[in-house]
């Protein structure tokens, strides 16, 4: 039998039982993919996070529930925090390397943390499928990046959405985002991915990737307020830099604990 430390931690958040949270495992050596998403599909979180260090780096990998995924930013967070605050609290700043060779560096800026992203800017696009009838809303533009993109009026429109997931599963997509401006942000956001045992994310890191480029040159500006209006939301500090984003937030441990596998 196998001992896993295991913590999780609610990211894009000062304090526990809002914003999202993730499942984070250090480990020695990698597991197989196939124990991992077995864990992953255990702790039944948007995502777990599994890294090994490596030099004065650390590999990372994510997994929701159903699949592995090639970028996530709040287990990223969550990550972080645990090596700041439980394994290295002098460390400064983190390197993580993804699977596919991405860079993804973490720094300490007073009482936030800040990821370093690539940025995924949404492109104009055809064939999405019926977006408008899977969100019970039409939506003013449609855009893609790795997920699709919808864009709305208002913050009140996208709080209301009531979207069928069955027809959201059913669009060829990894996950939809629905954004709009915000009433006292630059930018408020939802994120659905049924497809990957996610039906609605409540802080999507990786989203903000094709956020932070749209709303920089819709709004003209490089630094941006965010906020993500799922029922447990979530605040995030952007900044855009052109073929990376840098994303901050806060976040808070709630629990830490050991698998048996």
């Amino acid at each position: 039998m196998t001992e896993i430390p295991i913590y999780q931690v609610d990211a894009f958040t000062e304090n526990v039982f809002a914003g999202n949270p993730a499942a984070v495992c250090p480990l020695d050596d990698w597991l197989s993919a196939e124990k991992m998403q077995n864990i992953a599909a255990e702790n039944n979180l948007s995502e777990t996070a599994f890294f090994v260090r490596n030099g004065d780096q650390f590999d990372i990998r994510w997994f929701t529930p159903v699949a592995e995924i090639d970028l996530a930013g709040h287990p990223t967070l969550a990550t972080a925090h645990v090596i700041f605050t439980e394994m290295e609290p002098c460390r400064r700043d983190i390197l993580f390397r993804s699977k596919l060779g991405d860079s993804l560096v973490v720094q300490r800026a007073k009482d936030r943390l800040l990821m370093d992203f690539p940025s995924r800017a949404p492109e104009q696009v055809n064939g999405l499928g019926d977006v408008a009838r899977a969100l019970g809303a039409a939506p003013t533009e449609l855009l893609r990046a790795r997920d699709g993109f919808a864009v709305f009026e208002t913050e009140a429109r996208v709080r209301d959405l009531r979207p069928d997931m069955a027809r959201v599963a059913g669009l060829d997509l990894h996950g939809l985002i629905v954004t709009a401006p915000g009433d006292d942000c630059d930018f408020v956001s939802r994120f659905f991915a049924p497809r990957m045992g996610i039906p609605e994310d409540p802080v999507t890191g990786s989203a903000h990737c094709t956020l932070i480029p749209y709303w920089a040159k819709r709004l003209d500006k490089t630094e941006l307020h965010a906020r993500q209006i799922s029922s447990r939301g979530g605040e995030l500090f952007c900044r855009y830099r052109g073929e990376r984003v840098e994303i901050g937030g806060h976040a808070a441990l709630y629990m830490k604990g050991t698998i048996y596998v």
